[in-house]
């Protein structure tokens, strides 16, 4: 059981948090369930409908008992751009921390954001501008491989079609100020950033999960000297420690991916 190697695992972690420990609770509740089946979960005073539990278990993981999108703000209603929203995990957190702020959640994926719409409608929350677009370099479409979780992307095995995309740098230029830009988009970011790089001097915080696909350019450090043009302190969570890496490089048994990382970017 994968709650009980977590457990044996990280035994401090497990239980130190209440948000921790409701993990382990989910763990036990969720984590021997059907892989990629469309289910109900609850979380605190949370209801979703979630394609993949092993999915949802790690987004509450990362986002709700780990943390990784907090930030502070002297804004009581700040600006947060969340590309590739999912479900509505990161919305939830974000309404949590900042319960008047002002969110525009983009997703790709049809499916998934057709449940970011009931999931957000279904726990009360009706501000947020849901963008059911991908987020790209231009608003011509682009071609992308759905899988109905949290994995659909440019780079997928799946059969490919083409879906309405717009202009993430568009966006960015209309505002003013952008308290937080989240970006995972399953590793269509380094040409969004690229395209981006001379727009975000008015973003704050920054955060971006970076996917390295087996058998493309990796791109990483091109990644990093956006960060470091537009004057961000950056931080990099591996979250992976491998044997033997000269041999063994595939990401967690990924058969597409190679490595993938957390990028988070501050100004001081």
């Amino acid at each position: 059981m994968y709650w009980l190697r977590y457990l044996l695992k990280e035994p401090f972690n497990a239980l130190r948090t209440s948000t921790n420990r409701e993990f382990m609770g989910l763990l036990l509740k969720y984590g021997n369930s059907r892989r990629h089946t469309r289910t109900q979960v609850e979380f605190g005073n949370s209801k979703l409908t979630v394609p993949d539990t092993m999915s949802f278990l790690w987004q509450h993981k990362e986002i709700f008992a780990d943390e990784f999108y907090f930030f502070e703000s002297k804004n009581p209603e700040p600006v947060i751009f969340d590309c590739g929203a999912n479900v509505g995990m990161s919305v939830l957190y974000f309404k949590k921390l900042f319960p008047k702020s002002h969110i525009t959640a983009f997703e790709a994926e049809p499916e998934i954001a057709a449940l970011l719409r009931d999931n957000l409608r279904n726990n009360n929350i009706n501000d947020v501008t849901i963008i059911d677009k991908a987020v790209w370099m231009n608003d011509e479409g682009i071609w992308f491989g759905s899988e109905s979780a949290d994995s659909s992307s440019i780079y997928s095995s799946a059969e490919k079609k083409k879906i309405a995309s717009i202009r993430l740098r568009d966006f960015l230029l209309a505002e003013k100020r952008i308290d937080f830009l989240k970006i995972d988009i399953e590793g269509a970011e380094k040409e969004v950033l690229n395209d981006c790089r001379d727009a975000l001097s008015h973003v704050q915080n920054l955060f971006v999960e970076f996917h390295s696909y087996i058998g493309n350019p990796q791109g990483l450090a091109e990644i990093i000297r956006i960060f470091e043009e537009n004057n961000f302190r950056y931080y990099i969570d591996t979250n992976q420690h491998r044997l033997k890496p000269f041999t063994n490089y595939r990401y967690r048994g990924n058969d597409v991916m190679d490595l993938q990382l957390n990028i988070f970017g501050w100004r001081e």
